[in-house]
Order: C-alpha cells, then sequence, then structure tokens
C-alpha cells in the first residue's frame, strides 16, 4: 500500500485538485468600466474558471442573476479540437453606466433550449449555390461559396459579405431559403434582400493591400460549424490561395455573431505561401452613392450612413478595427477601406455590422454614429470578470 511519504512529489501535486472537494457554486463579479450603458454584453467563462464546479462538461452549467433568475447560457467550442469540446460558457447580461453586477454559476442538468430561446443561427446552403447564411436577432449576412462562381444563371466570383435586413427578431434564413430568391428579393413583412454586395467588400469583407490596390480572394470553398445559438453563432470559412502582388495567399476566416449586436465579430488568418515582407490588410465597406462617411482613427472606426436601394430607407454600415494596428483610411473604385498592419502570425481581429432606419432601433445617421463610437469603447474596454467560489 502506498503511503503520501513514498508517493513521488509530482504526484502528490497532480491529484490535489482531485482531493479537493468541488465547490456547490461559483460567485462571477462583471463589472462594466465604462461611464456608458451596454446592452445585451456577452461574458465569457473560461474552463479553468468553472473548474472548481467538478463538472467538465459545460453543457451542464448554469448561471442565475442576483434575483435567482436562470439565465440563458451557451457552451461554445472556441479550438475546434477533435473531440469538439466546450471550451467556454457564455451568456448575457444589461450593464448601467459603471455598474457591477453578480451572478452564481453552478452544474445540473444538460442545457436544454426552447426554439424561442435561439437568438443566433446560421448554416452551409448547399441549395442555393454554397451559400453561407448567419443571423441574430437583429441582423443577417451570406457570403458566397465556390458554386456560385459557375453557376450559369447568374455566375458571381466574390467573398463579399452580403446584407439581409430583416424588421423581425426572429429567425428567418432557413424561410427565406426555402420560400426563394424570388420571394426574399422583394421586400416583406419580415424584411428582404435589398442590398447589392457584387463583388465589392460589402459589409465588411476583407483582403490585402499592396503595390496601391486591393487583392482579394475568390469564394470560399470549406466551411465549419463551431457554434449554432442559443446566443452565437460562430463558423470558419477556408479561401484557397489568391495572387497578392506575385505573391500566393490564402486565407481562413473565423465570423462570430451574438444575440442583441449589430456588429459581427471577425478573426481572419492570412496564409502566404511564400516569404515576403509583413502583410498589410484591407477591410471593406462598399461605396454607395450619396453616403456620409465618419472615420474616428481614435477609435479604429468607420460609420457610414446611406441610401437603401429602391428607395427603401436609410442603413449605417460600419467596420472597427485596433487603433493600433490602424495604418491609415483608403478609398479604391468599389470600396471604403481601413489599412491595418497584421500581427506576427499574419492575423487580423476586427469588427463589421450594419443597421437598417426601418427596423426601428437606430433611426439616424446621429444614433449609428453613437452605436459605433460606443462599440469601439466597448471592445478596448470590455466588461471585467472574476470568479470566486462560494
Amino acid at each position: 500500500m502506498f503511503s503520501i511519504k513514498t508517493i513521488p512529489i509530482s504526484v502528490v501535486l497532480a491529484m490535489l485538485p482531485l482531493m479537493s472537494p468541488a465547490a456547490e457554486s461559483l460567485t462571477v463579479k462583471a463589472v462594466n468600466p465604462l461611464q456608458i450603458a451596454r446592452a445585451s454584453q456577452t461574458l465569457e467563462l473560461t474552463a479553468a474558471q468553472l473548474a472548481p464546479l467538478g463538472e467538465t462538461n459545460l453543457e451542464k452549467i448554469h448561471v442565475l442573476d442576483a434575483a435567482g433568475h436562470e439565465l440563458i447560457c451557451q457552451a461554445v467550442d472556441i479550438d475546434y479540437d477533435e473531440l469538439h469540446k466546450p471550451d467556454i460558457v457564455i451568456f448575457q447580461g444589461d450593464f448601467a453606466p459603471g455598474e457591477t453586477r453578480t451572478f452564481t454559476v453552478t452544474s445540473g442538468k444538460k442545457q436544454q433550449y426552447l426554439p424561442g430561446d435561439v437568438k443566433a443561427y446560421g448554416r452551409f446552403v448547399r441549395e442555393r449555390f454554397d451559400d453561407f447564411a448567419w443571423e441574430n436577432d437583429l441582423i443577417a449576412h451570406r457570403t458566397f461559396g465556390r458554386a456560385l462562381e459557375t453557376w450559369k444563371g447568374e455566375p458571381l466570383t466574390s467573398s463579399s459579405i452580403d446584407i439581409w435586413s430583416k424588421l423581425t427578431p426572429k429567425l428567418i434564413v432557413n424561410e427565406w431559403y426555402m420560400m426563394g430568391d424570388a420571394f426574399y428579393h422583394h421586400m416583406t413583412d419580415n424584411g428582404g434582400d435589398d442590398y447589392t454586395s457584387g463583388v465589392t467588400r460589402g459589409d465588411g469583407g476583407n483582403g490585402l493591400w499592396a503595390a496601391d490596390k486591393l487583392w482579394v480572394s475568390k469564394n470560399f470553398v470549406n466551411s465549419r460549424e463551431l457554434a449554432n445559438g442559443p446566443l452565437r453563432v460562430m463558423f470558419e470559412l477556408d479561401y484557397e490561395a489568391f495572387d497578392v502582388n506575385g505573391r500566393n495567399v490564402a486565407e481562413t476566416v473565423r465570423i462570430a455573431l451574438d444575440a442583441g449586436s449589430q456588429m459581427d465579430h471577425y478573426r481572419v488568418t492570412f496564409k502566404p505561401q511564400n516569404p515576403g515582407e509583413p502583410l498589410t490588410a484591407a477591410v471593406g465597406l462598399k461605396k454607395v452613392k450619396g453616403e456620409q462617411a465618419d472615420f474616428d482613427a481614435a477609435h479604429g472606426a468607420l460609420a457610414i450612413w446611406e441610401p437603401m436601394e429602391a428607395n427603401r430607407g436609410m442603413q449605417g454600415v460600419a467596420t472597427i478595427v485596433d487603433p493600433k494596428k490602424l495604418v491609415e483610411q483608403k478609398v479604391d473604385k468599389l470600396n471604403n477601406l481601413l489599412l491595418l498592419r497584421t500581427e506576427p502570425d499574419n492575423t487580423i481581429d476586427y469588427w463589421a455590422g450594419f443597421a437598417w432606419d426601418k427596423a426601428g432601433k437606430i433611426t439616424s445617421q446621429d444614433a449609428w454614429k453613437i452605436y459605433v463610437a460606443e462599440f469601439a469603447q466597448d471592445v478596448q474596454a470590455p466588461i471585467q470578470v472574476t470568479v470566486e467560489p462560494q
């Protein structure tokens, strides 16, 4: 029989977490460091922070607010490992200026959701020539897969980000595809496809800048779903190598959209296939006649207020980049662009999104500028989260 004295110290240290009793609950303290109200803030708890509960299946984690009401939470796999095991748990809360809120985290039965709980969704749409479409309760998008390049009806080679304008908080992607493009190309009570992204960057498409011009990929060739509601849809798109001034560069784009947000989060990994100078990335917004642009270099934000097609109101489009990585603002024939330096691993992070005045939430240029400016502050000063056993 072994005693503690005869077990190697390395083994003892490894056993200590197993010997400690699991906590019945954890207290999460979340602090808004900004003096602005922040709605639908997504809070993330890592597996390491949740470890004291002794529960390894993050789909069994539950979150209660200070009044004891259970909140919707979602386990998310952020590293897409072979087991597709979740790495974090997310939930949402609203914060007053400078507010501190507390939440209680416990473990229990595996989470089960009702259809009405799901506010973020996306999927690969093979039946529409390899679209990938995604949405939340406020906005919807699609982008284009390889099959569209050779469709005889209306071929399109583009890595643009298209806009689908919604008039309802319910999820409409499946309904619109079910009814067909003859349906959603006309405005309905739920909204419609009233934006032509074409070969522009649309609402937040990316590229690389070299020799004083923009270089972009073709349509995506592979897709992977990483999370699909109720609070976050997240997926990855692979693009084959494309020419960048004589240099071949492939890319993978990870896109995430949370419930209650007008803005998508993009993380792009460029993959140069031969050595060369550091890459300069570009994030773009389609140029529109009559647009009014507001560029805020201090926050890395470009907000545009522009007429909708077919005289169906006004919309705001925007992109936000890390101001420390920002190189300059540029304009080419088709796009308004923000140029930024890539990280040493050839990645970039940015946000892009839109709002339609007919949806009723953001109805003026001033309101859109405020939303984008405050969102940029949110990115730079996220909610501060600490976790302690009770």
